[in-house]
């Protein structure tokens, strides 16, 4: 059964995402959750994992006051729905509770919040969650009253005395490492946060214990996948922008016109494409200039493509295909590369001036950059009946997947040789 069906009818969902805090750990003057991977703040990433789930009817954003309206900058930007954004507080539970205030102090002010029967609470520094843990750990707090997602502990837990000498240790394997998201009946979570002392508001950190503690709710907890992982050191950042751009190179698009030679190298790098991208679960899809499935590729959300110019000096097709990506909006969210190959059929052209000719495909790109879109360029040296095609092709498929996995802005407007 679909999670729509599941859920529709028997529960409204929201979730609260606490983003309030200042990244001290991180070491950086800007907090952790504005960080740009790819060009996009940290946490525009996670409202966007939340905001694809349909039956999440309202996510509210909790950040400190002077991040307001670069929070409500972020959301226009990248066009997020249903979205608020509330004030937080001095701590991670006190920001927590003013953003479960919203819901039922909603019936009193102008806000539309309709108090919901079950929130998600998630970081805001965890973009790479999915919509199964989500779902198990709503549904697990429709039984339970409250649900969590655990991890194995990857270290011993050890506890030292007064002097820093060790007092003893944990043993690992009965313990697990609480994670997120984690999910409650409302009125429960409401009910704990409303009877909690100050001292657990100002220093606390586990909603579940919370819930325990005040409701007699023993939360289920629910073992999670190893993505959700938290951003919270510098490396974390490189770590994350790594696993987003694996994620955006899984599939390729290789577009074309009509004539006989852009098809024919067209249908070879796709071939090609196609293995390479096979081997990390991704695709390649080959489609002529005009097709009616180009759409399709756009409401898929691919993010790489391949234009062919049968004319070696000539970046028209390339042109058009920005425009489309363009009205398409595709880049907002994300990074697009766009590697506009040539073909030299001349034996008598040397590469040197080929090179000369498409010498304008650098202004171009620094012009298209400003769209999100990352251009580059490729010379190939074509001719059917050499019997070294292939090579040329393998060389051309391997240049078009290390840019397509670097996604490296400095190297727009380059123009490459195959």
């Amino acid at each position: 059964m679909e999670p729509g069906k599941l859920l529709s009818g028997e529960a409204s969902v929201a979730a609260v995402l606490p983003a309030g805090g200042s990244g001290e750990r991180l070491g950086s003057a800007t907090p952790k959750q504005f960080c740009a991977l790819l060009g996009r703040p940290l946490i525009s990433y996670t409202v966007r994992a939340l905001e694809r789930i349909n039956w999440i009817s309202d996510i509210v954003v909790v950040v400190s006051l002077e991040n307001i309206e670069t929070m409500k900058s972020i959301i226009e930007k990248y066009g997020h729905k249903r979205i608020t954004v509330v004030e937080g507080g001095m701590t991670r539970h006190r920001s927590i509770f003013n953003g479960l205030k919203i819901f039922p102090e909603s019936k009193l002010s102008s806000c539309p919040l309709q108090k919901p029967e079950v929130v998600i609470i998630h970081d805001a520094v965890r973009p790479f969650v999915e919509e199964d843990i989500l779902l198990k750990v709503v549904l697990a707090a429709k039984e339970h009253g409250a649900a969590g997602a655990i991890r194995p502990l990857v270290s011993t837990v050890v506890a030292s005395s007064a002097d820093g000498s060790l007092d003893h240790s944990l043993e690992r394997s009965r313990y697990r490492a609480s994670e997120m998201p984690q999910a409650f009946v409302f009125d429960i979570i409401y009910q704990a946060y409303h009877q909690c002392s100050d001292y657990e508001l100002d220093y606390g950190t586990e909603c579940l214990h919370l819930a325990l503690k005040y409701c007699k709710t023993n939360a289920k907890l629910i073992e999670g996948s190893p993505d959700l992982w938290k951003v919270t050191y510098k490396r974390d950042l490189y770590a994350a922008e790594s696993i987003i751009k694996d994620n955006l190179s899984q599939q390729v698009c290789v577009t074309t016109d009509m004539k006989e030679d852009a098809v024919q190298l067209g249908f070879l790098l796709h071939e090609t494409l196609k293995n390479e991208v096979k081997q990390a679960k991704g695709k390649s899809v080959f489609l002529c200039k005009n097709d009616n499935r180009l759409q399709n590729i756009f409401l898929g959300q691919c993010y790489n493509f391949i234009c062919i110019n049968a004319k070696k000096s000539d970046i028209k097709e390339t042109q058009q295909l920005v425009d489309i990506l363009e009205n398409a909006r595709i880049s907002v969210l994300h990074p697009v590369v766009l590697i506009s190959v040539h073909l030299n059929v001349s034996e008598n052209m040397s590469f040197s001036s080929g090179m000369e000719e498409l010498a304008g495909i650098k202004e171009f790109a620094k012009e298209v950059k400003k769209k999100h879109i990352l251009v580059y360029g490729l010379l190939i040296h074509y001719n059917k009946d050499d019997p070294k095609l292939q090579e040329t092709i393998n060389s051309a498929a391997a240049i078009i997947s290390a840019l397509i996995k670097d996604r490296n802005p400095e190297l727009i407007g380059q123009l490459l040789v195959a």
